[in-house]
């Protein structure tokens, strides 16, 4: 834990403490998370857009044939898989609550979770993006990037997958530190410890780095 308290201590003296925005609509947060699988953050936000100036309302992207909503949003890549998943989401949520609603912000985190996991498409990290962005919920998402910083700087092993490092971090992580720490982790593998020639030159974390300490191995 002390570990874990300095790192977001020196990331915070860099980047500052980011604050949670408030809550969001979960079914918007849950779709968008669908297009942002496999693709980057500007590609999946004008998929998004995309879908929304061709379907206005999720009625219309519901009804709508799956090779016209694939087409509107080509531009996040996988469309017409995304687009089948993005309907079966939108299909379950109006058979199961009666609209066009997702109410787990409502729900206990575990619960939330189960609920979430158990549609197509929709795995650890998609669930807890959800929970925690549009719920403020105390979940921590790991994507790639946080999933091999935690592992350079000795948060998790070496060969924890993406799965068990969702628990490990998850049972690491102290409540209120979830949302800052997600962003500032993020922030720092996109921009100081990228996957290949990470910049250990300028880096505030190198004394907790496992990596640098084995001479870059890892």
């Amino acid at each position: 834990m002390d570990k874990l308290l300095r790192i977001a201590e020196a990331l915070e003296a860099l980047y500052g403490v980011p604050e949670w925005p408030g809550p969001r609509d979960p079914l918007e947060v849950l779709v968008r998370t669908v297009l942002s699988q496999n693709t980057n953050d500007r590609n999946s936000g004008r998929a998004y857009r995309n879908l929304k100036e061709r379907f206005p309302a999720w009625e219309n992207v519901l009804e709508a044939p799956a090779d016209e909503v694939a087409e509107a949003i080509k531009v996040g890549g996988l469309s017409a898989m995304k687009a089948e998943r993005i309907k079966g989401i939108l299909r379950w949520t109006r058979e199961r609550f009666g609209d066009f609603v997702l109410p787990v912000c409502d729900m206990e985190a575990r619960e939330a979770m189960e609920l979430l996991c158990g549609l197509k498409g929709v795995g650890v990290k998609s669930a807890s993006v959800v929970l925690l962005f549009a719920c403020g919920k105390d979940v921590f998402p790991v994507d790639t990037h946080i999933h091999r910083v935690s592992k350079r700087l000795g948060l998790i092993p070496r060969s924890a997958s993406l799965k068990e490092a969702h628990r490990l971090l998850g049972e690491l992580v102290p409540e209120g530190m979830t949302y800052p720490l997600h962003l500032n982790l993020i922030r720092f593998g996109r921009e100081i410890c990228h996957a290949l020639r990470p910049e250990c030159g300028r880096c505030p974390l190198k004394e907790e780095c496992v990596f640098e300490l084995s001479g870059g191995e890892g």
